[in-house]
């Protein structure tokens, strides 16, 4: 009988422990099932760094040699005024030139046209961007040198780049840290509960685009950063 009787408290004491684990677990499990998912987003706006500008020089002629010697006078004329207007020579790169014989396509009228057509392209690689950007609008001046510089080329764009991104992320993804967090804190406000730790936490591609088509130079960057949080009474 004595025997029985403790096995009976044994018994009794463990099942009073396991319901409090038992208890204690769904306690957690409810409190885990709760989550809010909220999105922080970041922007910030910045200035290029870096541009990449390209020159087009065009010309055509009946003579491959005055062609060649049109190309090396042209090459040196626009060398010269970029250096002498603050581009050093190692901004300076000169691709190969295209040469078309427009005899060569059956369906070009050759009534009043050279033989043969050349371009040939000019690129600076700077970051000096508000020196280049001061240039550009006088190309002209390259006209006035003899040199028949082509314009509004789809593939020919002025492109302007920012470089620096790594020195912003840290701030940027504390600030969408940040918002998530406050979208959260008020979302519990409204339920009468409180933010509890982090679940998860996913942070979205950098973003970089142009301010607007007037202003290239001009970069937004955004980022968004999405987070878990546990939702506590």
């Amino acid at each position: 009988m004595k025997n029985l009787r403790v096995e009976a408290i044994v018994l009794a004491v463990g099942l009073a422990i396991l319901g409090v684990f038992l208890y204690c677990g769904l306690r957690s499990f409810s409190r885990q099932d709760r989550i809010v998912s909220v999105r922080g987003l970041a922007e910030k706006e910045v200035k290029a760094d870096h541009v990449i500008w390209p020159i087009v020089f065009k010309t055509s002629s009946n003579d491959m040699q005055d062609l060649y010697r049109q190309l090396n006078s042209s090459n040196q004329v626009i060398k010269n005024w970029l250096q002498a207007n603050g581009i050093p020579a190692n901004e300076i790169s000169v691709g190969a030139p295209q040469i078309s014989d427009l005899r060569a396509n059956q369906y070009s009228d050759l009534s009043n046209r050279d033989r043969f057509s050349l371009s040939c392209v000019t690129t600076v690689s700077s970051s000096q961007v508000d020196k280049v950007r001061s240039l550009i609008p006088r190309i002209g001046e390259l006209l006035a040198k003899g040199v028949a510089i082509a314009g509004d080329e789809y593939s020919n764009q002025v492109q302007y780049d920012f470089t620096k991104l790594n020195a912003i992320k840290p701030q940027m993804i504390a600030e969408a840290t940040k918002k998530a967090r406050e979208a959260a804190e008020k979302f519990a406000k409204d339920s009468d509960s409180k933010i509890g730790k982090i679940k998860s936490a996913t942070q979205g591609l950098f973003e970089i685009d142009d301010r607007d088509q007037y202003t290239p130079y001009i970069k937004n960057v955004r980022v968004v950063t999405s987070l878990n949080f546990y939702i506590e009474n």
